[in-house]
């Protein structure tokens, strides 16, 4: 069994997800182990209670341990929140000394270079470059201009940006658990290399992830990412309406949502009612489901008008063929690509995970995209950059005795509580 491990983690408003990705004997990546934790500490995608998050991703991570076999040291971690894009432009000479001035790598480099050198306020730090299209002379719309001929090379990119100390409170939290991060990747670009096809990136699309505290935005326009947004409002807002108008707790708004909730009337059955249980020793009572449909729409169709006035802002010259994806856990509230359909006059599909070896149906769902996403887009950067976790950073113990991982999960926290 090899030793390239890939972890993946992603911690949201209302659950943390850890991924194992291991590259089998025919370099495949393959899920080993996936593990899950109820999420507290997180509000809107942001940390405000350090402590717990770091026991969520402690949960969710040991959970993915044993079911792997495996003891990993780093993982890749997405970021969703205060996320914000710019456009820039690079140039640069192609390098003379090459015959017939071909382009290379370093000529791409140093163009991506200049192209990030833009002033950022003191609390944003760049978190990804992403090339839109290149310029070889006169030559436009190149998407690979590597060993072309040419005397300048130029390049359109989209630069994505997070809070500092967002992302600085998020590493830290991973970091005391005992586990490093190996980099940081935006939630809806790893989303999206989940569950979009090549087709849908190349005639462009708008990818909408449903999270609990926040709904984030990728735009991708021939082939290339090239918007993205964060809207502070997500499912748990849904739960809370539902709380304080019929008077439930938390807990059973929330249950009634994912069991019983719905955005869009015309799929309801007329007459049809629900079982609420009651609070404080009151008998349970029933609640016409069209009741919470005209709680949750409103407050659904107010998230979708939020991301259509942001994407309003976003000018492209060709229209976006592929229409919108929904993923993340808002889009398995019945009748969201319905409603979404209807505010954006665009198609609109769910998307889960796109097939992946040893990933059971049990996490095929939507509320699983960026987790798997995070893994594929890890193990990516790792062959780009050229990382071999073999015997190096990404050294894992291997041990397939239940009773290891109890005795290792003691000493990790006694380590954890006396050093960190």
């Amino acid at each position: 069994m090899s030793d390239d491990l890939v972890v993946g983690l992603d911690i949201g408003t209302s659950k943390v997800c850890a991924i194992i990705g291991e590259l089998n004997e025919i370099g495949e990546l393959e899920i080993t182990g996936v593990g899950t934790s109820p999420s507290t500490g997180l509000r809107k995608g942001v940390v405000v209670n350090i402590d717990a998050v770091v026991a969520s991703i402690s949960g969710a991570i040991e959970a993915a341990e044993i079911m792997s076999s495996r003891v990993v040291n780093n993982c890749w971690t997405g970021i969703g929140s205060h996320i914000e894009s710019v456009h820039s432009h690079g140039a640069a000479t192609v390098t003379l000394k090459r015959e017939q001035r071909e382009v290379a790598r370093d000529d791409i480099e140093r163009t991506l270079e200049l192209a990030r050198a833009i002033n950022f306020s003191m609390d944003r730090q760049i978190l990804d470059v992403i090339p839109q299209t290149y310029t070889v002379d006169d030559n436009q719309g190149i998407r690979d201009p590597i060993g072309m001929t040419g005397m300048r090379l130029e390049c359109e990119v989209n630069i994505i940006t997070c809070s500092t100390t967002s992302a600085q409170n998020l590493i830290k939290c991973v970091n005391r658990t005992g586990f490093h991060v190996e980099d940081l990747i935006l939630k809806t670009l790893a989303a999206g290399r989940a569950v979009l096809t090549s087709e849908e990136k190349d005639l462009g699309c708008i990818l909408i992830d449903l999270g609990g505290g926040t709904t984030n935005v990728l735009v991708y326009h021939q082939g290339a990412p090239c918007f993205t947004a964060s809207i502070p409002a997500g499912g748990s807002q849904v739960s809370s309406d539902i709380s304080i108008v019929k008077n439930v707790s938390t807990d059973t708004a929330e249950q009634i949502k994912i069991e019983n909730g719905c955005c869009w009337e015309p799929i309801l059955e007329q007459g049809e009612d629900i079982i609420v249980p009651g609070m404080g020793g009151r008998s349970p009572f029933p609640i016409a489901r069209a009741e919470i449909c005209a709680i949750i729409r409103p407050r659904m169709e107010e998230t979708f008008d939020m991301v259509k006035n942001r994407l309003s802002a976003f000018r492209i010259s060709k229209p976006l063929g592929a229409g919108i994806v929904l993923t993340g856990g808002g889009s398995k509230l019945l009748g969201a690509a319905d409603l979404a359909a209807e505010v954006f006059r665009m198609p609109v599909r769910i998307g889960a995970p796109l097939p992946l070896k040893g990933l059971s149906s049990e996490f095929r769902g939507p509320e699983y995209a960026t987790a798997v996403g995070l893994v594929l887009e890890a193990n990516d950067r790792r062959i780009a950059r050229g990382i071999s976790s073999g015997g190096g950073e990404h050294a894992v113990v291997e041990n397939t005795s239940p009773k290891f991982f109890g005795i290792f999960s003691k000493l990790k926290n006694w380590v954890q509580n006396e050093f960190f």
